[in-house]
């Protein structure tokens, strides 16, 4: 569904700052003196309007968040919610996925979380789906020896190209779940896809999986 247009964008960002970070790069290796702490860092990839993100920062009040979004207006929807949630351990980037190296160092991160993202279902657009080649290259580099990706999604076709993608990376697979919410996972916190399709009998799929060398 196309994102209303929001012409104050701009201005919002602008005035949010301290949420919505303008000049990512320039906090590249000092993400935890941005936030005054040394809690690891956890980022999620496609944060949509922030309702995971928010939830994972109430549920895990030690660990930093750091939410990456490519569209304005819809950053500026889950800046809205983050800032009436009042969660002190969240920040958003309203950057493209293609500069995640610009943006974060060298093991800097512990976790990349991917929901839901955009499967990119013909075979030309394969490059710009966030479990190719390229993209878990760049995981690899910013995420820390022990790190992990965890993969949620309802498109079967998009879950299996991913496990094939991780596997054929040399990634260690420690989870592959074929139906989310048919297990109790009191830990999980649900996106608004993840809600939206769960309510309709849609299986969700998730995996987990980390990285064996570090390059």
């Amino acid at each position: 569904m196309r994102q209303r247009y929001k012409p104050w964008a701009d201005d919002f960002l602008e005035e949010n700052s301290h949420l919505i970070i303008p000049d990512p790069s320039k906090h590249k290796n000092k993400w935890r003196r941005l936030f005054g702490n040394d809690n690891p860092i956890h980022i999620e990839v496609g944060t949509g309007k922030g309702q995971f993100l928010i939830g994972m920062a109430g549920q895990y009040p030690n660990v930093n968040f750091i939410g990456v979004e490519f569209v304005k207006s819809i950053i500026v929807t889950a800046a809205e919610k983050v800032i009436l949630s009042e969660q002190k351990n969240i920040l958003l980037l309203n950057e493209d996925a293609a500069d995640l190296l610009e943006i974060f160092s060298e093991n800097e991160l512990t976790t990349i979380y991917l929901n839901f993202s955009d499967p990119w279902p013909k075979n030309r657009h394969e490059k710009r789906r966030l479990t190719y080649q390229s993209f878990l290259e760049k995981y690899q580099v910013i995420l820390n020896p022990s790190g992990e990706v965890i993969f949620k999604t309802d498109n079967r076709g998009l879950f299996e190209y991913s496990l094939v993608s991780f596997s054929k990376y040399g990634m260690e697979l420690n989870e592959i779940n074929l139906d989310l919410h048919d297990h109790d996972d009191p830990t999980n916190v649900m996106t608004e896809y993840e809600e939206k399709f769960s309510a309709k009998g849609q299986p969700i799929y998730r995996c987990r999986a980390r990285f064996l060398n570090k390059k």
